[in-house]
């Protein structure tokens, strides 16, 4: 069976954090009073596979496809552990997220994890809105630790101001946490380990507190790791009315803005699967007799094997481009 760029219905997950702006900015559908933090668009995880939603192999899943065309899916990418190689969310932060840390390569296996580097582009941002990434200069393991114990480790977090456009790449033992009033688009390894470090003492609806992973986040965090800045958008080329922007671009992943003017369009050869989110606007993704409308919050695996793709832009519109290694 030829195959085609997938649509997959988003896997919604509740979150202490979360709120409503991913029903209201993006209509995803969500149960009357759920508060929601991520939306996994793209998954090939054992416990949380995208299920096709368009095309003769709707209800079919990520990990349908991986089991049955990986060859066809990756191309010249590289899975990991025979699953699609990158976790695709959206998340929206209503309150400050956990201080937290992912296990760094070298360490994931030891620990029982697996490692994890990402990226947040910020699609909304409230006035002053900030997160933290990495440690103040001059803090030490020793005073890091000590901090944990009396409830002020958060003082010892660098602090940025974000705004919608920007992006902060975040590779494994790059302590952070996402502030609040922001949505983002997350594209990451596909891991799901994460060890918090402090999760400002707060308890859920039963008045119990959320888990804490002090000594494996000490053994993982790069303490080494001072004052990150935001990443530098460098632009790349114009085509055709087409901007793209370059965000990241790392042994795991690469991602692209491309800006459409209106009616603009853009020819893409393909040697590994695409992944197609819409920021703003919408795009038609086109292949043969395919058509698929990608609206703003949307998505689409495009397979390697494809070869060409087209995206059209019927007014102006952005999305991002993510190629996984």
């Amino acid at each position: 069976m030829e195959l085609y760029p997938f649509a997959f219905e988003p896997i919604l997950q509740e979150r202490i954090w979360g709120g409503h702006q991913l029903a209201d900015l993006y209509a995803k559908k969500v149960s009357t009073g759920a508060v929601i933090g991520e939306s996994w668009e793209v998954s090939d995880r054992p416990d949380a596979a995208s299920v096709i939603i368009n095309g003769p192999l709707a209800g079919k899943s990520l990990r349908w496809l991986m089991e049955h065309h990986s060859a066809d899916i990756l191309g010249q990418a590289r899975s990991i552990q025979g699953r699609f190689p990158l976790l695709i969310k959206l998340l929206d932060a209503r309150q400050k997220l956990s201080l937290q840390v992912h296990p760094p390569a070298h360490l994931a296996e030891s620990m029982g994890g697996e490692p994890k580097t990402e990226m947040w582009y910020f699609s909304e941002a409230d006035p002053g809105a900030e997160i933290l990434a990495g440690i103040k200069r001059g803090v030490t393991k020793e005073e890091f630790a000590r901090k944990t114990l009396d409830g002020t480790v958060a003082d010892c977090f660098h602090t940025l101001p974000v705004h919608a456009g920007d992006c902060m790449f975040l590779p494994s033992g790059r302590v952070h946490a996402l502030g609040q009033g922001m949505v983002i688009f997350e594209i990451q390894q596909n891991s799901d380990t994460t060890y918090r470090v402090f999760d400002w003492n707060r308890t859920d609806s039963s008045g119990k507190k959320r888990q804490l992973h002090v000594e494996q986040s000490l053994r993982c965090i790069d303490f080494e790791d001072f004052e990150p800045s935001l990443t530098p958008s460098k632009m790349v080329a114009d085509i055709n009315g087409v901007r793209i922007i370059s965000l990241v671009d790392n042994e795991y992943f690469r991602v692209e803005v491309a800006a459409f003017g209106e009616g603009s369009g853009l020819h893409l050869a393909l040697e590994k699967p695409l992944v197609v989110a819409v920021v703003e606007g919408s795009i038609m993704v086109r292949h043969g007799q395919s058509n698929l409308e990608l609206k703003r919050g949307a998505f689409t695996l495009v397979p390697a094997s494809l070869g060409r793709v087209e995206l059209l832009a019927a007014g102006n519109s952005k999305a991002l481009l993510s190629t996984p290694a």
